[in-house]
């Protein structure tokens, strides 16, 4: 038992050392890479910076044959701080745990590696280091890898409340179900004036939940929308066929790359979000188009069919 707590508490190494069987691999680790982040769930956790410490250990496949002092030949230890910096870069996060199994599986892309742990620690929520370890070896991340790998092409379309109300909505509908794509749709506030507030991030959150209040008017009318929140809710949908309406929060709350539409600019809102898939276009029906947009839109009037 005493050996165990001491393991629990030991570098990521010791705990490597001690899993290693009868064929140990060799290992390279990183050790107190300590980063400053915007990261957690709870509230005084957002818009604010705290450090977070990484201590990394990746079990590699032993090279054969002279390594020839060719840094080509070895896992870089520059491999392990990009996957951090990648995955931190991505989006806010909210839990240690998702940032963990991220770097985890982004280093398990590597050939060379066959197991990897990771532990994360916040170090300034408290008098000690609050944190997580996680231990994902490559045959449990490579299904994962796999699926990661997929490429979606999703069909973007912003809806206006004209359109969400128009006699045509289902026949559109059916028009974007027959182009076989992962559709997902994109809506604004009703046209119900939202609560106005002087606090600048309070304003931002309600005009952003007045999106989401339309987003359930637009899934009351046809059996085949979704809601969806999150970028797992939305590769997931989309993976399984099903037709979503984004619901903006979560993802525009947790950007990193904030965006510099606001909520009540919706169209140039699902714009920012069309370009986070890579969309070669969005189409728009029954609203104005914005100025200055990285993916091209396509207007469609209220008597237009889509195709």
């Amino acid at each position: 038992m005493t050996n165990e707590i001491r393991l629990a508490f030991a570098h990521p190494s010791e705990r490597a050392k001690a899993m290693s069987g009868d064929d140990p691999l060799d290992r390279i680790s990183l050790r107190d890479h300590i980063v400053t982040v915007e990261i957690g769930a709870f509230q005084a956790e957002r818009g604010v910076t705290q450090r977070i410490c990484f201590n990394v250990v990746v079990e590699v496949r032993p090279l054969t044959g002279p390594i020839d002092d060719d840094v080509d030949r070895i896992l870089s230890y520059d491999r392990v701080t990009e996957a951090i910096a990648a995955e931190l870069a991505a989006e806010r996060l909210n839990l240690l745990e998702t940032l963990a199994a991220r770097v985890a599986e982004r280093i398990l892309l590597e050939p060379q590696a066959m197991r990897v742990f990771v532990r994360i620690e916040k170090l300034d929520r408290g008098p000690g280091a609050l944190g997580v370890e996680i231990v994902r070896a490559r045959d449990t991340a490579a299904l994962a890898a796999v699926e990661a790998g997929e490429t979606l092409h999703p069909e973007l379309v912003y809806l206006s409340n004209a359109a969400i109300a128009s006699p045509h909505l289902k026949g559109w509908l059916d028009q974007l179900d027959a182009l076989g794509r992962p559709l997902i749709i994109c809506v604004g506030a009703s046209d119900a004036p939202a609560p106005q507030v002087p606090h600048k991030m309070a304003q931002r959150r309600i005009d952003l939940l007045a999106i989401e209040q339309n987003c359930w008017v637009l899934a009351s009318l046809d059996d085949r929308c979704v809601v969806v929140e999150t970028r797992t809710e939305l590769d997931w949908a989309m993976k399984n066929g099903q037709t979503c309406v984004w619901a903006p929060s979560k993802i525009v709350l947790d950007a990193v790359d904030t965006p510099s539409a606001q909520p009540r600019d919706a169209v140039a809102l699902a714009s920012w979000f069309a370009a986070t898939f890579g969309a070669q276009e969005m189409v728009v029906i029954g609203a104005d188009l914005p100025g200055n947009t990285s993916v091209p839109l396509r207007g469609i009037a209220l008597d237009q069919a889509i195709l």
